[in-house]
Formats: C-alpha cells, structure tokens, sequence
C-alpha cells in the first residue's frame, strides 16, 4: 500500500500543492482496498489529487466520505473520478448532505443548471444518475452504498427519481437510507422499485417517516421481489402485523436464496464432475495413442532392418544371376501379404463402423428411457397435485362446519335473548301486582278505620288471598325458572323442543294473566257488595261500635304487626327474585363463555390444519425437488458409467486387435527373414564358387 501515498504526493506535487498530512496518514495506515477519510477536512487540491487518484488505481475497492463537509468543486473533482472507476465496491455518503455535496456538481456537465432551484432539491436527482457509472460489473463482492443523514426524502420528486434509477440498476446489492425523512409517499415510490429490481438484497430503512400507508406498500411489493433477504424497519411507526408481513417475506426470500446456493454449488460439484469425467478420458485416449505411436516406431524400427537387409540380400543376389528369381518370388510373397494386411485393415474400419452404430443405439435406448422417466415424474406430480386438491376440500368442507356451528350459536343466543326479556316481562309483571297489593292493603287501612269490625275479617281475606296468591306465584316461578333450567340445559341439542316449549310457557303466562285479572275483577266486585252491606250493618251497629273501640284498636295494632310480617315476606320474596335472575345472568354468562372458547377452538384447530397444509406443500414441493435431481443425477452418473464402459470396451478390443496384428505382423517378418536367410545360404552353398574358394 505504499504506492497510494506516493502516488497521492506525485499528483499533488504536480497540482503545485502540498499534500495532506491527515490524507497521508489515512493512506499509509488504511488496510488493502479501504481508504477511511471519514470526518477528515478535505481541500481542493486534495479532492482534485484523489479524483485522478481513483481514475488511475485499481487496488481501492471501498471509500469512506461521511462527515467530510465537501465543497461543490471538490465534490465535482471526486464526482469524475469515481465516474470512470470500475472497481470500487463501496461508497460511504454518511452525514448531513454528504451524498448531495458529492453529487451535487457532478452532474453539471450533463444537465443544465436549473435557474430558481436550491441545489439541495436537486441532489437526489443527480444521485440517481451519477452513482450507477462506478458500480462494477462482477458478481464476487456486495457492492454498497450508504446514504445515512442525508434528509432525501424532503424532496420526493428527486427521490422518485433516485428510485427509477434504482429500478434499473442491477449491481446494487447494499443501501442504506438511515434517517432521510423519507415519508409513505417516498415509501411507495421504493415500492415501485424493488419491484422491478433484481439485485438489491440489504435495505436499510431504520429512523424514517414511513408509517402504516408506506409499510403496507413495501409489504405488497415484497411477493414480486425475489432477491430482497434483509430489510430493516425500525423507528418508522409500522404496525407490528405489517412488520410480521415483512420478516416472513425476509424469510421466504432466505430460504429461496439458500435453495439457489444449494442448486448452485450441486450444479458447481457436477460441473467439476464432469471436467474430471472428460480429463480421464482425454488421459485414457492421449496414451491410447501414445501405445499407438510406439507401436507404429516399432514397426517402423522392424521394417528398417527387413528393408537393410534385404539391401544387403539383393546386393548378394545381383552377383548372382540365379537369385533374381528368387527375389522376384519373394517380392510376390510380400505383395500378397500386403494384400491380406489391406483386406484386414478394411475389417478394422467395418468393425469401427458397427462399434459405433451400437453405440448409437445405446444412446437411443437410454434416451427412450429417460423419457419413461419424466413420464413417470409427470404422473406422480398429477398423483401429488390430486391429493392436493383433497386436502384442500376437506378444508373447505371443515370451513363449512365451522359455520353452520357459529349459525347455530348465535340462533342459541336469539332464544336465550328471547327467554331473558320474556323473564323479565314476567318479573316486571309480578312488580306490578305486587304493588297493587300494597296499595289494595293500604286502601284496606283507610277503610278499616271506619269500618274496625269488618276490616279485620276484610284484611284476614285479603292476607290469605295474598299470601295463596305469592305461594301460587312462587310456584309459578320456580316451576319456570326449573323449565327454564331446563330449557337453557336442552338448547343446544334441540332448538326446536325449546322454540315450543318457549310458546307454551307464553300460552300459559297469557292464561295465568287473564285468570288473574278476572279474580282480581270478581273479588272487587265482592268486596264492593260486601262493603256496601257492611255500610247498612256499621249504620245499625254504630253504637256498639264505640263500645268495642277499644278492642278493635287492639285487633288494629295486631294486624299492623302482620302487615308487618307481610312485608317482610314480600321483601323475602323479592330478593328470591333477583337471586334467580343472578343466576340466570351467570348461566347466561357461562353460556356465552362456552360459545366463545369453543369458537376459540375451532379457529385454533383451522389455523393448525392451514399450516400443515401449508407445511405439506412445502415439503411435496421440497421432495417433489430432491425426486428430480436424484433423476438427473442418476441419469448423468447412468450416462457417464455406459460412456466410460463403452469407451473402455472399445480401447481394450482396440488394443487386442492391435496386438494381435503386431504379433502376426512379426512372426511374418521372421518368418520371411529365416526364408531369405535360407536361400541365400542354399544359394552359397550350391554356387562353383565355393568349389573354387582355397580350403582354409
């Protein structure tokens, strides 16, 4: 990393200014490929050395600018640089308006200066533009780009555009936009984005203005977004069902890139498979040919040696007249052999051929049988795809249970509504007769005051009548109330027995009504007669009345007590009747909760059949996977196993072949060495010269 600093002082030397100490410390203390100037304050003539700094050097892959606080012309000077650099992976604008004093000026040899506009509002329109030229081409590194404390989203037209340009972008894989302001408006035009986007994986959103209307923009985009596996969105009031939405898309997104990772390094590991495959085999032929090529410098070799000689021989047969015929014969010999070596050549190449033809056939028959094969995946997908629609019936047909269930519920809670008002209809009537009796009592005192010896008798009725009336009643009620119990226990297995059972308590509350009313008609029609001869009899008996005074204020004072004890009876009887109408609100109460935790049930048991319907699917899919690529693995391990017998087959009857033709090819050559070496020493043997030639 020592050339960076000298480099850096070269260029400022050559400005005609001084370097910077602060600069240079960074350079020379930075590690491999990152130069942090972060919170350094740059000059002109530093940002004009570093721009020519990052368009000559190709070893700087990340760049640190946050808190810098640039100037426009140092901005413009940086801004060229990074334009025609291709290998910078990261770029750090953190700070107030860094990414806007970078870009800012960047841009002005491209777009004119717009007259009336603060440069601020159009910092994020120059951004879109100006940050794609440096982001590079390969696939090895995750290129980044931080944005954090830059206030875009005050300007939303500018921001939309940054996020057309982010559409079209496919190297980005970083961004981080860390309190920018960003409102739902911005929000949904990042929606728009990611939606066409296909390399963005990390976004950070942390500390914006995004809301509820801007989450569930990004929640909508999130299904069309494929590589998107990191998404932050804290302190941006996004509702917790909405921040659920986004980590299960994150988490779709997850699972689907390690399954790519996964397919990807299997398809790597065969690849290599396959190159070694094809490198054994180059081997195997490369030193089958090698045996060939011995084997022809060998024959070669042999024929060399017959050839010098048969030099030699013809050299001995020119000086003799008589071997010339011999020759001639020989040579005949030789062409005949020459002949038959042509016409076994020849069965070589028909050989050749049908080896290939039945290779060709091999390829047709393991053809065919790979088409029996993805036949046989297409009917077990059908066969899956069939129990797929069952399970989704049988989910419909539960659905449809639980519904005529939550029918026959609330029918349940209509007649026990029904019930309770009919209940207290009937309470509110007993109120009223109740009342009546007070006031029919006190009537009684009044008259008994001037009529003290027929009042008595009067009241003694009146409490009996009463007190039957209250029993009668209290039956009553209690009979209802047991049919009530009753009715309450046998709702929910027959609502049509308590529909009638309800009309017959009605029908008999009307006739209990209508009897009491003509009692009630007749006994004040008796007491009226009664009393008009009670009249005639104090107007005879108003003497003896006097006389008795004393004992009727006696009897007066003990039906004071009893009207007492009646009272009390009938506060008894009342609370007896709020005390059955607590019960009946707890059992209604108790009714209700049951209903509620059986609902509560339902819905639990449904959401449990969805997700293993759910979970089935995905493993059918996940199996229905690993099915196939077991196939295509098989059928290329199949594939490559025949292909390397055959080859095998064929090298080892080649070399068979080959061995056996240099066999025959020597014992040939020996064979007509012996011949040759045998008339010539017959030749010698049988000359006159040897006749002539001095005894040794």
């Amino acid at each position: 990393m020592e050339e960076l600093p000298r480099s850096y002082s070269r260029l400022c030397r050559e400005s005609g200014a001084e370097p910077q100490e602060a600069v240079l410390q960074q350079l020379r203390a930075a590690p491999r490929g990152r130069l942090d100037l972060a919170t350094q304050s740059l000059t002109l003539d530093t940002c004009r050395a570093l721009g020519e700094l990052l368009q000559k050097e190709a070893q700087l892959t990340e760049l640190v600018l946050s808190d810098c606080m640039l100037s426009e012309e140092g901005a413009a000077l940086l801004l060229q640089g990074l334009c025609a650099n291709t290998v910078l992976r990261l770029l750090d604008l953190k700070g107030p308006l860094a990414c806007v004093r970078v870009l800012r000026v960047g841009v002005a040899s491209e777009l004119p200066r717009t007259s009336g506009t603060s440069w601020h509002q159009e910092a994020p329109h120059h951004l879109c533009r100006a940050w794609p030229p440096w982001l590079p081409e390969q696939d090895r590194d995750p290129a980044g780009l931080t944005l954090e404390w830059n206030n875009l989203g005050t300007w939303e037209d500018a921001f939309a555009t940054f996020c057309r340009a982010l559409a079209g972008n496919g190297v980005l894989r970083q961004l981080d936009l860390r309190n920018n302001q960003i409102s739902h408006q911005g929000a949904e035009e990042l929606a728009l984005a990611l939606k066409s986007n296909t390399s963005l994986q990390q976004l950070d959103l942390r500390w914006n203005n995004i809301g509820l209307l801007g989450g569930r923009a990004l929640v909508t985009c999130l299904p069309s977004n494929r590589t998107l596996w990191k998404l932050e969105l804290a302190g941006n009031n996004v509702p917790s069902d909405v921040l659920r939405a986004v980590e299960q898309a994150m988490d779709h997104n997850q699972d689907r890139q390690a399954t790519f990772r996964e397919s990807r390094a299997r398809t790597h590991v065969l690849s290599k498979e396959v190159r070694h495959l094809r490198e054994e085999k180059s081997k195997q032929f490369l030193d089958l040919m090698e045996t060939i090529d011995r084997q022809r410098e060998e024959m070669a070799r042999s024929s060399r040696t017959s050839a010098a000689r048969v030099g030699q021989l013809q050299e001995a047969l020119d000086e003799r007249h008589s071997i010339i015929s011999a020759l001639k014969a020989k040579l005949q010999m030789t062409e005949a052999a020459l002949a038959l070596s042509e016409q076994k050549a020849q069965d070589l190449g028909e050989l050749l051929v049908t080896a290939e033809q039945e290779q060709r056939n091999l390829v047709q028959r393991q053809a065919k049988e790979h088409r029996l094969a993805q036949q046989e995946a297409a009917e077990r997908e059908s066969k899956l795809l069939r129990d797929l629609s069952a399970a989704n019936e049988k989910s419909l047909l539960l659905r449809n249970q639980v519904d005529e269930l939550e029918r026959k519920v609330k029918s349940q809670q209509d007649q026990l509504f029904l019930t309770r008002q009919e209940l207290t209809n009937t309470s509110a009537e007993l109120k009223m007769r109740a009342v009546q009796a007070e006031e029919r009592l006190e009537l009684e005192k009044r008259r008994s005051r001037q009529s003290l010896e027929d009042l008595e008798q009067l009241r003694a009725k009146e409490v009996e009548h009463m007190t039957r009336h209250l029993e009668e009643s209290e039956r009553a009620m209690q009979d209802r109330a047991q049919r009530l119990e009753a009715a309450r226990l046998s709702l929910e297995e027959e609502l049509s027995r308590v529909k009638a059972l309800a009309l017959s308590e009605r029908s008999q509350a009307e006739e209990e009504l209508i009897k009491a009313k003509n009692q009630v008609r007749l006994e004040e029609q008796q007491h009226l007669a009664h009393l008009e001869e009670k009249l005639r009899l104090l107007a005879q008996a108003r003497d003896e009345a006097q006389s008795t005074c004393v004992q009727q204020r006696q009897v007066v004072a003990e039906a004071q007590a009893r009207a007492s004890q009646l009272g009390l009876q009938l506060e008894g009887l009342r609370r007896r009747l709020e005390e059955l109408q607590q019960e009946l609100s707890n059992k209604d109460q108790e009714k209700v909760a049951e209903v509620t935790r059986v609902r509560v049930e339902l819905q639990e048991q449904i959401g449990r059949l969805q997700a293993e319907l759910t979970a089935q699917e995905a493993l059918k899919e996940k199996v229905a996977a690993l099915e196939r690529q077991l196939k295509v693995m098989a059928s290329d391990h199949r594939e490559a196993l025949l292909d390397r017998e055959s080859e095998n087959a064929s090298l080892r009857e080649k070399l068979r072949l080959k061995e056996a033709e240099i066999a025959r090819i020597r014992d040939e050559e020996a064979q007509r060495a012996s011949f040759l070496q045998n008339a010539v020493l017959a030749y010698v043997q049988g000359s006159p010269l040897r006749t002539l030639s001095p005894q040794k």
